[in-house]
């Protein structure tokens, strides 16, 4: 893992957000890139160079972020791009490859009731780069357990189980591998790949009706640092992904929330 890309927004959280990321890139090695994007309403007639303006006032924006964490050393580069986020992030991947985004839950949101914001959600959603949702206020640390929880065990891309191998290579955790079968489900759903199985210390299969259910009913015994779920058509968010925002009542995460890209 070489690349991390942390999106600052203007929740009080961000600076959380990315003290998180450095400890993490500092203890793999990895290299940390803090992207802010900002749109331009152009008005006619206007003299006035906005664009520009709104450039310099991101750069310092994320310059004070930086001054308010501790960098451990680390130089963090910073990208300001014109935009939204999620094509924003789409143009840095293509330059310089992403292997993880790590955001918190919510940007300005103020609803309590809210787990995952519009700009959290939209990227989570429409981009194919590895998440990790960071809980607010949640610090650093070593992962020893992980809850993979997935209706199927088809996995038709590759790649996608890049960072979940990662973590175990470098923190050596247990990785729990919870099966939902939920209604409608084929016999296929229950083959679990041969990469995801050689991950796993451990299997359950449950039946729930939905996979946020089984998650629900087994984490408090699994104890896990870390969640992971599959983003696809027939995944975790299935119901979920049409739309951006979503309510803590239909999903919510204690631990960082690790969403692998398996929507093929």
């Amino acid at each position: 893992m070489k690349n991390i890309l942390v999106p600052i927004g203007s929740s009080e959280n961000s600076i959380n957000t990315l003290q998180y990321a450095i400890d993490f890139a500092n203890e793999v090695g990895a290299d940390i890139f803090v992207l802010r994007a900002y749109n331009v309403q152009s008005k006619a007639g206007t003299i006035i160079d906005v664009n520009a303006i709104l450039e310099r006032e991101s750069n310092l924006y994320m310059r004070a972020m930086i001054n308010s964490v501790d960098r451990k050393g680390k130089d963090i580069q910073l990208i300001s791009a014109k935009g939204n986020v999620v094509d924003s992030i789409a143009s840095v991947h293509k330059e310089i490859g992403i292997d993880l985004i790590m955001m918190g839950p919510k940007s300005n949101s103020i609803r309590e009731e809210v787990f995952l914001g519009a700009t959290s959600g939209s990227v989570v959603k429409q981009s194919d780069i590895p998440v990790l949702i960071v809980p607010e206020s949640y610090v650093f640390k070593p992962f020893n357990s992980v809850l993979t929880a997935f209706k199927s065990g088809v996995i038709n891309k590759n790649d996608v189980l890049k960072p979940l191998q990662f973590v175990k290579d470098k923190f050596n955790p247990v990785i729990n591998l919870l099966l939902v079968k939920t209604p409608g489900y084929v016999d296929e759903d229950l083959i679990i790949d041969e990469a995801l199985n050689s991950l796993k210390s451990s299997l359950k299969i449950t039946e729930n009706a939905t996979t946020f259910q089984g998650v629900l009913e087994h984490f408090q015994s699994n104890n896990p640092d870390m969640l992971c779920v599959f983003r696809r058509k027939r995944g975790f968010f299935k119901k979920l992904w049409e739309k951006n925002t979503i309510l803590k009542k239909e999903f919510h995460c204690s631990v960082p929330l690790l969403v692998l890209n398996g929507k093929a």
